[in-house]
């Protein structure tokens, strides 16, 4: 199904794969709501989601002993569970709310101006709507965690309410961005320990930094566009320095995953993980064509693969501890 979204004909929005289940699953008169929360590009709940489900693996194999049984080393397929459909939720209620504020700006951008507000497909009442119902769903999420961890995620909205805003005020959106993408890394240690400490906090900055670099490559793909309509980005700021800026970036995000690893005293082959990452970002580094939107698109994406290497890695450090006294 090819067809692309505008007012006159219902399709896929213009960067949407075409071939996506939800265009060959869903009723037609559900495909603008999917859109609006991002069903059909998944890789935005993945990228909130790993740094829930890295907290949640750190914090399970935190100050280990070699006499802890092998499931009290690993992450709660529970909390793990609820993890994922939170990221599904509020990015999806996310979305929705960052399409309802920038409504007039995706009209003005050619890869955003067939979503479904600018498109006429769904109206600004069904919009909030939709984002209600989805933060119902994230609020059903949160009230399964500790006493600490309700109100800490609840602050997380505060970050998401004003971020639609910044790329008007500041050259800086993708650091707000960063600041809500990454809270998951504060979430699954409170979940753990009821509190929060300098594991979580590395693990956050680190998460952050790490959201700045992945986004400024994605932000390339309408820094043209941005510059016509007035949307500030990273991408815009660094321009032609951006590889410099992501050696930066992506660099301190490692050396922050890094020194969370060692506060949590977590084995050094989790760092095996972190070695992967490394080696994945730098070719995402080397690889870059800030002139080139598809493979920016591309490279943008591989991020979930760093969020798979590194939870493997935790994930492979508490099975080491398991297996150790074995061998």
């Amino acid at each position: 199904m090819e067809t692309v979204q505008s007012k006159a004909i219902q399709g896929r929005v213009a960067d949407a794969p075409s071939g996506h289940w939800v265009y060959r699953v869903l009723p037609r008169w559900l495909w603008p709501y999917a859109q609006l929360a991002r069903w059909d590009r998944p890789i935005g709940w993945q990228l909130l989601l790993w740094p829930c489900w890295w907290s949640a693996a750190l914090a399970a194999g935190a100050y280990p002993r070699a006499t802890d049984p092998l499931l009290t080393l690993l992450p709660a397929p529970w909390y793990l569970l609820l993890f994922f459909i939170g990221a599904v939720a509020m990015r999806g209620a996310g979305c929705a709310y960052n399409d309802l504020a920038d409504e007039d700006i995706d009209n003005q951008v050619e890869r955003t101006r067939s979503r479904p507000l600018p498109a006429g497909k769904v109206t600004r009442r069904q919009a909030w709507t939709f984002v209600i119902i989805q933060a119902l769903v994230g609020l059903a999420v949160l009230l399964q965690f500790n006493s600490f961890a309700i109100p800490l995620g609840i602050a997380s909205l505060a970050i998401v309410a004003i971020y639609p805003f910044m790329k008007r005020i500041t050259n800086w959106p993708q650091f707000v961005l960063g600041l809500a993408f990454s809270w998951g890394a504060l979430m699954g240690w409170a979940v753990e320990f009821g509190d929060l400490d300098d594991p979580a906090i590395m693990l956050y900055i680190g998460s952050i930094l790490w959201v700045i670099g992945y986004d400024t490559i994605y932000a390339h793909q309408d820094k043209e566009d941005d510059a016509i309509v007035g949307v500030r980005s990273t991408a815009r700021l660094f321009g032609d320095n951006t590889k410099t800026w992501l050696v930066g970036l992506y660099g301190g995000a490692l050396v922050c995953f890094a020194i969370a690893f060692a506060s949590a005293q977590v084995p050094v082959v989790s760092l095996a993980g972190l070695i992967a990452a490394g080696a994945h970002m730098a070719r995402q580094i080397i690889r870059l064509d800030i002139n080139n939107p598809d493979q920016c698109l591309r490279l943008f994406k591989s991020n979930n693969q760093v969020g798979w290497l590194i939870f493997l890695g935790l994930i492979g450090g508490s099975v080491w501890i398991w297996l150790k006294p074995l061998v």
